[in-house]
């Protein structure tokens, strides 16, 4: 057992570090930094490479403390077979995105194991440098920015301290010597970052696999829908010019799905000719027209999810591979899902009709159902079409009727139904219609379309997003991938399509007051929540506000904007040409003003300094030569001996020359006294000329 003596004069942390030898100490800041720039990568990459990406570094660590010896080259070739297996395990390659950042994070964490020289070391730093850049392949948010801000500092920091092989150089001197590099980079950084051509998309790999990421489907299911409302993330920001429309007015349209096959709905099949559907026929109110702003999110699905209804895009907004269209379903179809964000301006007018007003062969597809699938619903609304009351009703009528049947039927809005059906994912909407009656908005949205179907009313199931958040610090609106929503659109004659939403009749909270079902809160936000019920709530809007600024001034800055700049500099018609002209220019332009600098620099040197080497010249043209070295009172004595008393004169102007740079501090002949006058150097000069030119041999 210690006793106090001893735990008192045990050293401090900070003492025990600056007591460390340079090389451990080098070593372990190194490390530190690799795992700091690995650390974001520790939610997507393969458990085992992490553990063992953690366990080399913690082994070489042990090393430098130690000051063991490093491991051979077969203990290292025999690690790297291992990992190599693990990620074709892993990822099925050794090719690709995830298994390159995969090899890329174990060899870095290999190569220290034979840290031996500076070139070693020079490896990992530009090896660390490339790591940092795949974390953005992943994720571009503001946090993952500024840890890896950090993260090139320390690296920096690094290779600095590698530069300094002499000495002890602390950690805050190579520090600041690295955070003075990156500001004097930070302009050129500026001038890359808006002028340099983007290419889509920026922070991807063109054809990656799209299942990592959330948001609409073009496929659901009974609880598809459901698992988004778990998914806080944000799908889009929308900002309003004017005032903004109610929130039951906030629909925004993806996917529409027609096709059931008693288990699952899905868009209508590629190529299939639905006759009197061909083209979009829309009928709005011009006066209701909204205009907004909205920064769509990557997505998973090439429909872009545009606010009920939005007729036109701009042109010049879009890349041209996404080349949208708006199909007569009013869903905005691009050809590939959407790889980058996306800004646009656009008008939508909520109130709206579209369709056929009048009866269509193409109509009939929306009536389809499955045979052999939930034969009690489609009993039930063959009892409900039996009712005199209801046997000649149109569909406003029917689904007026179905709207009342939930508001007082007993069903319930939940987030967590279970699961529905049987072993085989059948007769699922009998079970939820009939007979336990809870469910999510798919579960109401698909029991709808199916009664009205077997009513023999054409419908189809509309996904999308419902709502929005307001952040009071910036007035933007947040769309998350929790208010994912599914809702039902009816065909009635003389009108068109219809939008209903039957999730109003169970819950018309969650669309008027658009108040979302969500888990239940942790432990710390729920103890937070008793102790300030309002700092949660300004923290988050804070700091989503300073993310939304991050997405759009930085994230967003896109081609379209490079090209705006450019517009807003005069250029009438700007392309990427423009922008690699304007690029080289300003790079011709700094080339230019870094050689004026030079040259300056070069001509402006210290006037003694000037005056003293045609001194020399001097000198030297009288046949006494001398280097840079030659201190002035060295050059007399030298002169003094050469020539003796003839050199008096020339002497003693040398060591006036030197008492004009080395006089007494305070004294009018001293450079520390007073400001040197050019006069008096100019007049020492041309007295030297004079003596010189008497010299015997001049």
């Amino acid at each position: 057992m210690k006793t106090p003596h001893a735990l008192r004069s045990a050293p401090a942390p900070g003492a025990r570090w600056q007591t460390l030898p340079r090389e451990a100490r080098d070593t372990l800041f190194l490390l530190a930094v690799i795992a700091w720039v690995v650390l974001p990568h520790s939610g997507h990459l393969p458990a085992w490479c992490i553990g063992l990406t953690a366990l080399v570094l913690a082994w070489r660590a042990h090393l430098a403390l130690s000051g063991g010896a490093l491991p051979g080259r077969w203990a290292r070739a025999g690690v790297l077979l291992l990992a190599l297996a693990a990620t074709a395990w892993s990822h099925g390659t050794l090719l690709g995105k995830e298994a390159g950042v995969t090899l890329l994070v174990v060899l870095v964490a290999l190569k220290t194991l034979e840290l031996r020289a500076r070139r070693d070391a020079f490896v990992i730093f530009f090896l660390g440098f490339f790591l940092v850049l795949t974390n953005f392949l992943y994720s571009q948010a503001l946090l993952v920015a500024v840890a890896m801000v950090v993260a090139v500092w320390g690296l920096l920091s690094a290779l600095v301290l590698a530069h300094m092989p002499v000495g002890q150089p602390s950690l805050r001197q190579a520090a600041a010597l690295s955070a003075r590099m990156c500001l004097l980079g930070a302009p050129i950084m500026v001038v890359l970052f808006l002028l340099f051509p983007r290419m889509a998309p920026l922070w991807g790999v063109p054809g990656e696999d799209l299942g990592g990421r959330t948001g609409l489907s073009q496929r659901m299911s009974l609880g598809t829908v459901a698992e988004l409302a778990l998914d806080d993330s944000v799908a889009m920001t929308v900002r309003f010019f004017g005032a903004a429309p109610p929130a039951e007015s906030l629909y925004f349209r993806g996917p529409v799905l027609s096709e059931f096959d008693g288990r699952e709905w899905r868009p209508v099949a590629a190529g299939r000719f639905l006759p009197g559907l061909v083209r979009p026929e829309l009928r709005v109110t011009r006066a209701s027209g909204v205009d907004y702003e909205i920064t769509l999110e990557p997505t998973k699905v090439p429909v872009l999810p545009m606010l009920e209804l939005t007729p036109e895009l701009p042109l010049d907004g879009i890349p041209p591979t996404l080349r949208p269209d708006l199909r007569s379903d009013l869903q905005w179809r691009t050809i590939h899902p959407l790889d980058e964000r996306l800004r646009l301006r656009a008008t939508a007018y909520p109130r709206f009709e579209h369709g056929p007003t009048e009866a269509v062969s193409g109509l009939r597809h929306y009536v389809e159902l499955p045979a052999g699938y939930n034969p009690r619903t489609l009993a039930w609304a063959a009892a409900l079409r039996r009712d005199p009351q209801y046997a000649e009703a149109d569909a406003d009528t029917l689904v007026a009727a179905l709207l009342r049947h939930i508001r007082t039927g007993g069903y319930t809005y939940t987030l967590a139904p279970g699961r529905y059906g049987d072993a085989q994912g059948r007769h699922a909407i009998d079970e939820f219609w009939l007979d336990r009656r809870e469910g999510f908005c798919e579960h109401y949205a698909a029991a709808f379309t199916v009664v009205l179907r077997a009513l023999d009313v054409p419908a189809r199931i509309v996904t999308g997003y419902q709502g929005a958040e307001r952040n009071p610090v910036d007035g933007y609106y947040l769309v998350r991938n929790s208010f994912a929503h599914a809702w039902v659109e009816y065909w009635q004659a003389g009108r068109g399509w219809v939008r209903v939403d039957p999730t109003s009749a169970v819950a018309p909270e969650r669309i008027v007051q658009h108040l979302n079902l969500r888990p239940a809160p942790g432990m710390m936000a729920t103890a937070l929540g008793t102790l300030t019920p309002n700092l949660l709530a300004q923290l988050r809007h804070q700091w989503q506000a300073l993310n939304t600024a991050w997405n759009q001034w930085v994230l967003n800055y896109s081609a379209g904007r490079q090209l705006d700049l450019l517009r807003q500099l005069g250029v009438r018609s700007p392309s990427w040409q423009d922008l690699v002209l304007a690029l080289l220019g300003l790079v011709v332009a700094a080339s230019a003003l870094g050689a004026a600098w030079a040259w300056w620099e070069r001509r402006h040197v210290d006037p003694w300094m000037a005056a003293y080497r045609r001194m020399r010249q001097v000198m030297g043209r009288a046949g006494l030569p001398s280097d840079e070295a030659t201190a002035p009172r060295t050059l007399a004595v030298q002169a003094r001996a050469r020539w003796g008393d003839a050199a008096r004169d020339a002497e003693s102007t040398l060591l006036a020359m030197e008492t004009l740079r080395y006089g007494p501090p305070g004294s009018s002949t001293s450079a520390s006294g007073a400001t040197l006058s050019r006069t008096e150097l100019r007049r020492l000069v041309h007295q030297l000329r004079q003596h010189a030119a008497r010299l015997p041999h001049a």
